[in-house]
């Protein structure tokens, strides 16, 4: 699950004129509705202005693959909790009387043979490949525990193998994975089937195989083609390994190849980045993931290992991510947002602009809004709105499942403000635009007076350019899709609680020079977060 665990085509807009902002209260000037657009890719103007503010809007924040994030979910979520869940999502209507709507799937296989010293996933450093063995076996247990409380074979529609390396399994492993799966539930053929690769631990026998299974989708960990970076990250892959991979996918019919980069990594510079993009972009991969290295080596103990001295300065990273950007868009790539590129015609591209585009834990998705189900150590669920996550190591995974019990470790059941709040920041990140008077219709709200103290914050984010409010509506601008975590901030009801809760702890008299905390003002994010920059 790399988009958790890391931690978007139109005509460009300028943004060099005044922004068109609301007054100090977005949502009193956005009652009545007025037809518009969503904001577009971050043109010039944008990338200068983003130069500027990125300073001080970098704090750290969610990602928001969640919402409520994962670091909110809870122990006394358990199995029973679960079980709930299933009951509910098996009694599941769909729109056509008498079917019910498909489920997303995700498979976590946490074994890679070397480690790669970046990396913030849950994962299992082993050359023995008899431990994979044992755990296939438990993953068909728990597809047959959660199968049985769904009762009928349902369809799945998106289906999604990550780790880890998924292609550490040797063939009849995945046969016996994939078995399992087609036994327990139906994978439409025309459904999106993807597999995480990693490009020096496969040939073309392997690229057969997940063609075979019906995998039609694949994802490449690069990072960087550089051989200083390589070795400083303990990932060494040439472009020839990853071009032979490629070109293996377009041989056998694959539907779309996508590929993930990270910049702020160790002996990065500007031109050596912008190399290594001009060699991935020689392969054209439908999808490209720009991530930004989080160096969290208090949570992640490889990132112990780098050279916090090589990391490129902020103000390096700053112009790695901005010339990225200005590349990717130059070669005819859509910005999809965040930190996601796509070509004009693949799916995320077209959902974007047709105002469909989702989120969920693999990232940007055109199929988040159906229950997703979630196997293997760690992985997290999302059914009849609740968040489910399994147990974190082995041990316990495989100790639960002997007793016929399905492996939770912990989970968050939301509730019809989790549901709204969740709305609201998925429109922002997604689509760019939020209808106001869709969402007040749909939860039976006064949206000005639910938010009236995100509104006052978000007038002030609109005064520095990120975001326009018009009648009916609020617009991310070009400017704000670059630093939309920091909107989406905003309407995250657990931060500002975590605000009120610091503000009200703080001396009734403050030292002299201390920063005031104003309770209406999300504080800076935890360190648990990456920065939103």
């Amino acid at each position: 699950m790399a988009e958790l665990a890391r931690a978007t085509a139109s005509v460009p807009v300028s943004i060099a004129s005044p922004p068109n902002t609301c007054s100090g209260n977005c949502g009193a000037a956005c009652k009545s509705k007025q037809p518009g657009r969503a904001a577009s890719a971050p043109d010039r103007h944008a990338l200068s202005d983003f130069r500027e503010l990125a300073g001080r809007m970098d704090i750290n924040g969610p990602r928001y693959t969640s919402y409520p994030t994962a670091d909110r979910f809870h122990g006394g979520f358990g199995e029973q909790d679960y079980r709930q869940a299933l009951a509910e999502c098996a009694a599941s209507a769909g729109v056509d009387a008498g079917r019910q709507p498909p489920l997303s799937l995700y498979v976590h296989v946490p074994f890679c043979e070397n480690i790669c010293y970046y990396c913030g996933c849950n994962k299992i450093i082993t050359k023995d490949h008899r431990r994979s063995a044992r755990y296939v076996d438990y993953l068909a247990r728990e597809m047959a525990l959660v199968a049985q409380q769904l009762g009928a074979r349902r369809e799945v529609v998106q289906s999604h193998w990550g780790g880890g390396t998924p292609t550490f399994l040797d063939p009849a492993e995945m046969r016996r994975v994939m078995d399992a799966l087609h036994q327990h539930f139906n994978l439409l053929p025309e459904g999106e089937h993807s597999i995480e690769i990693d490009p020096r631990r496969i040939g073309d026998a392997q690229m057969a195989l997940l063609a075979e299974l019906g995998f039609n989708r694949i994802s490449l960990g690069v990072q960087d083609f550089d051989a200083e970076v390589q070795q400083a990250i303990h990932r060494v892959q040439s472009q020839a390994e990853t071009r032979t991979v490629v070109d293996a996918a377009r041989r056998l019919g694959f539907r779309s190849v996508s590929m993930d980069l990270i910049y702020g990594l160790p002996h990065q510079t500007t031109a050596r980045f912008a190399a290594t993009v001009e060699q991935v972009l020689a392969m054209r991969p439908d999808r490209l993931s720009v991530y930004s290295y989080a160096h969290l080596p208090h949570v992640f103990k490889p990132q112990r290992r780098i050279d916090e001295r090589a990391l490129p300065a902020p103000a390096e990273k700053l112009d790695i991510l901005v010339g990225t950007i200005e590349q990717l868009t130059a070669a005819g790539y859509v910005y999809i947002g965040m930190d996601h590129f796509a070509l004009p015609d693949d799916a995320l591209a077209v959902a974007q602009r047709e105002g469909r585009l989702q989120r969920n834990f693999q990232g940007y998705s055109t199929h988040a809004g159906y229950d997703q189900l979630g196997f293997g150590v760690s992985s997290i669920g999302a059914v009849a709105g609740r968040y489910v996550q399994n147990a974190r190591t082995l041990d316990d995974y495989y100790r639960v499942l002997d007793g016929g019990v399905l492996p939770v470790m912990r989970g968050f059941a939301m509730r019809d403000e989790d549901h709204l709040r969740r709305e609201v920041i998925g429109a922002l990140m997604c689509n760019g635009v939020l209808d106001i008077a869709a969402v007040e219709a749909r939860h039976r709200i006064d949206f000005a007076a639910h938010f009236a103290g995100e509104m006052v914050d978000l007038a002030r984010l609109a005064g520095e350019g990120l975001v326009r409010c018009e009648p009916g509506r609020i617009e991310v601008t070009p400017l704000g899709r670059l630093l939309v975590r920091r909107l989406a901030m905003v309407f995250d009801g657990f931060l500002r609680e975590d605000a009120r809760r610091a503000a009200d702890a703080m001396p009734a008299v403050a030292p002299a020079g201390t920063p005031s905390a104003d309770a209406g003002t999300p504080l800076p994010a935890p360190l648990r977060y990456s920065r939103v920059v």
